[in-house]
């Protein structure tokens, strides 16, 4: 097969890539500011796509407040939490440079401690922990049509747990849904947190709407504190309601909850207004997230995503 990528070392050392493509191709990504650099890349040589993100503003001030929800509520229930921001995700068989990149993601409780015992040891070790390790949680703050399939990779790479978010630009609410990513099953909806016990969507919505109001990173812990607070007591009082109907001393209180729609139905609900392009191999489109996140996404072969995968993007 025709190369269709080279990579270069230039003689003041920049890493040049020089791609050919179709000229339909070219004509898609003409439009794009390159000089802006992605801070986001996923490169997927498994389905043979690459998709390019410059997070807006309001992508990253969202990805902040997760980072102090998921802090304070760890904190309350005095469960150790490391976050990995910026951390790309992939077992040490596939190429270095692939795999996606969460908006954040955490390890909570036992791997957080094994994570900190691993960084003492050193970088080394470190990474080589994230390799082997799934996080806990990961959480996405603007899902589009372009993240088809990577659920998915986070439950194959060990993740316990996805909270996908929904923000729009001139709306300060948010949409959050949680779902369990157990190994080889499809991920299913959860009413309330496994890895953060008690936490729900209401109360996540709750927190992004007071942690937004402040920039002190302590009152942010301290608003989130408290909105975990209210909902163990509310727990403790369904219990003990319920304590009160046992039959028999054998019987136990349960609390029923409303199943919630599939992840994929929820999805297809979600982006009902979006267009998702038809792609063509070594065709590129480029679109706008519900967070007005520029998004370049581009499906090519395979040989083409290894090329690339060694680029420092």
């Amino acid at each position: 097969m025709k190369k269709r990528a080279t990579r270069f070392v230039g003689p003041l050392g920049s890493t040049i890539l020089h791609l050919r493509a179709d000229a339909a191709t070219v004509a898609a990504v003409a439009g794009v500011d390159w000089s802006r650099g992605f801070r986001r890349v996923w490169l997927d040589p498994l389905r043979g796509v690459i998709t390019l993100m410059s997070p807006s503003r309001l992508h990253e001030d969202l990805t902040g407040v997760f980072e102090s929800i998921v802090a304070g509520a760890a904190k309350t229930l005095a469960l150790a939490a490391s976050g990995l921001r910026h951390t790309r995700l992939r077992p040490s068989e596939e190429p270095p440079g692939t795999g996606p990149e969460p908006d954040a993601a955490f390890y909570i409780g036992e791997r957080a401690r094994a994570y900190r015992a691993a960084l003492d040891e050193g970088d080394a070790a470190a990474d080589a922990f994230v390799e082997r390790t799934g996080p806990d949680l990961v959480v996405e703050v603007e899902v589009t049509h372009a993240d088809a399939g990577k659920v998915e990779r986070y439950r194959d790479l060990g993740v316990r747990e996805f909270w996908r978010v929904r923000g729009f630009r001139g709306r300060k609410e948010v949409e959050t849904a949680f779902f369990s990513l157990g190994a080889g099953n499809e991920p299913e909806p959860l009413e309330v947190s496994v890895v953060l016990p008690g936490l729900t969507p209401v109360d996540v919505r709750e927190a992004v709407e007071a942690v937004r109001r402040s920039d002190d990173p302590v009152e942010r812990i301290r608003v989130v504190a408290r909105i975990v607070r209210r909902r163990q007591q509310q727990d403790l009082l369904v219990r003990e309601e319920r304590a009160e109907y046992r039959v028999g001393p054998r019987a136990s209180a349960q609390v029923a909850f409303p199943c919630a729609r599939s992840l994929h139905d929820s999805a297809r609900a979600a982006h009902a207004s979006e267009e998702e392009p038809t792609l063509a191999v070594e065709e590129a489109t480029s679109f706008v997230g519900p967070l007005g996140s520029t998004i370049h996404h581009l499906r090519v072969d395979a040989e083409t995503v290894l090329e690339l995968s060694g680029l420092d993007w």
